[in-house]
């Protein structure tokens, strides 16, 4: 109980808190919703991935971090391909589907849950918390990851209702994101401290912007949305992400024969709920915005009940 309460207290409210603010802002201002998504792409989503990983030291576990997130967006996008052909979706809401089971808020959600959970009890050794770095480290290799195929692959999705692969693709590479890994990536390897020059600071208030600017331009969003809570390929998609995610996490990590905190951690963050940027990518490239605000906001409401569950199951399932 008190797991589900903090949740909700401290990951919850506060996120439907900024959604709110857009939602009631588009609401009094004609605020264009196209100009919003510029600039998460453009500049926050780039900047927030080039400073996470350029700060972020990669170790040979949180390398198996990075396999596994990726092993695990594979399976994830096999299983929304499949279930788009049973249910027979048309193309842009097939990729619609896909995105909101394959993205996940391993960022605004994510990281605080690990960080809570490998902070408290029965975490504690003699006042220490000795799982926590390994914890988080993981869980930032897992937001790496995922904003950056985000922002590929996510984008190739939705553009291929609009245009053709070759169209796709060539969108993507002009996506600044693409850029901002290897750059990251290289100034890492040269004998350049970039963390203590005059930008630094520049980065970092645009990197703790990024949350706050992306969930107030998913409210503008929702004012503009035809909610229908009888829509049942919403419901078929948050159960796929808050249930089929932490499953198929469990399948792959005995797989791979992964264990202890790495193990929990990996499942925890599997079972978080749709990425808001799943929903902006869905407004900028028009491919059903209104299915993909739904899930968004219908996952991250029922993900405090779920989480609780695969917390516990995690510690049962992988015990350290």
């Amino acid at each position: 109980m008190q797991v589900f309460l903090h949740i909700v207290g401290n990951n919850i409210v506060p996120i439907f808190i900024l959604i709110a603010f857009g939602y009631m802002l588009s609401r009094y201002f004609p605020l264009d919703i196209f100009t919003l998504s510029k600039l998460n792409f453009y500049i926050f989503v780039p900047i927030f991935v080039f400073v996470n990983l350029y700060s972020t030291t990669i170790e040979f576990e949180l390398i198996q971090a990075v396999l596994f997130t990726l092993l695990l967006l594979s399976a994830n996008m096999l299983v929304g391909s499949l279930l788009a052909r049973v249910r027979g979706y048309d193309l842009a809401l097939k990729n619609a589907f896909k995105n909101s089971i394959m993205f996940y808020n391993s960022g605004n959600i994510g990281v605080p849950l690990i960080t809570l959970v490998f902070s408290s009890s029965p975490y504690i050794v003699d006042g220490q918390t000795p799982y926590l770095f390994v914890a988080v480290a993981t869980q930032v290799m897992v937001l790496v990851v995922q904003n950056v195929t985000t922002n590929t692959i996510g984008f190739f999705n939705a553009g291929r209702a609009q245009m053709d692969w070759r169209e796709s693709i060539a969108k993507i590479f002009r996506m600044p994101t693409v850029y901002a890994i290897p750059v990251a990536l290289v100034l890492k390897a040269l004998p350049i401290e970039i963390a203590n020059s005059p930008i630094w600071p520049a980065l970092q208030f645009v990197r703790q912007g990024l949350i706050p600017l992306a969930l107030i331009t998913l409210g503008v969003q929702l004012s503009r949305t035809t909610f229908d809570f009888g829509d049942k390929e919403v419901f078929l998609a948050v159960f796929t992400r808050l249930i089929g995610g932490p499953i198929l996490a469990i399948i792959l990590l005995m797989t791979f024969r992964l264990d202890g905190i790495l193990a929990q951690t990996l499942m925890i963050s599997s079972a978080v709920p749709t990425s808001v940027n799943s929903a902006l990518i869905a407004v900028e490239y028009r491919n059903r915005p209104d299915f993909a605000s739904q899930a968004v906001m219908l996952s991250t409401l029922l993900s405090a009940l779920t989480l609780t569950g695969v917390i516990s199951a995690a510690r049962i399932i992988f015990p350290i």
